[in-house]
């Protein structure tokens, strides 16, 4: 079965045209999930030198990489008010797994929501963080 075009980034939420924000690049990141967003979106992904807003971030993220509420927070800092933050991590038995609760405990404290997860690619596994709104409680 294969999957048409865009149906991972539709999955994920972003829509043609959106701004992405990447973090954490290396080559062991899927290039096919990449290449996907580029195309789906029609604009390359932007790296940590963007200046301006963005309507979503992928971190690529792996247990050894520092400090994860420090990253999410620097993220949000182009981030749109409704964008979502991709949590990128490797999958269980992978290199650089990172235990969803290192996720769980971070997001609360640099202001985020975890809502869903989705498996992107053969070897990550996606969390969606949105900022927490703060009207609820």
């Amino acid at each position: 079965m294969t999957t048409p075009m865009g149906s991972m980034a539709t999955r994920m939420g972003f829509e043609s045209g959106d701004l992405i924000l990447e973090v954490g690049f290396r080559d062991d990141c899927d290039l096919a999930l990449r290449q996907e967003l580029i195309s789906f979106t029609g604009n390359e992904l932007l790296d940590g030198d963007v200046q301006e807003v963005v309507d979503g971030v992928i971190l690529w993220w792996r247990d050894d990489d520092g400090d994860l509420i420090d990253e999410l927070v620097d993220a949000l800092t182009y981030l749109s008010e409704s964008g979502p933050i991709w949590v990128l991590t490797p999958k269980v038995g992978r290199p650089g797994h990172v235990h969803p609760s290192d996720i769980q405990d971070a997001a609360p404290t640099a202001g985020l929501s975890q809502t869903s997860s989705l498996s992107v690619a053969p070897d990550w596994s996606a969390t969606r963080l949105v900022a927490r709104k703060s009207a609820k409680r």
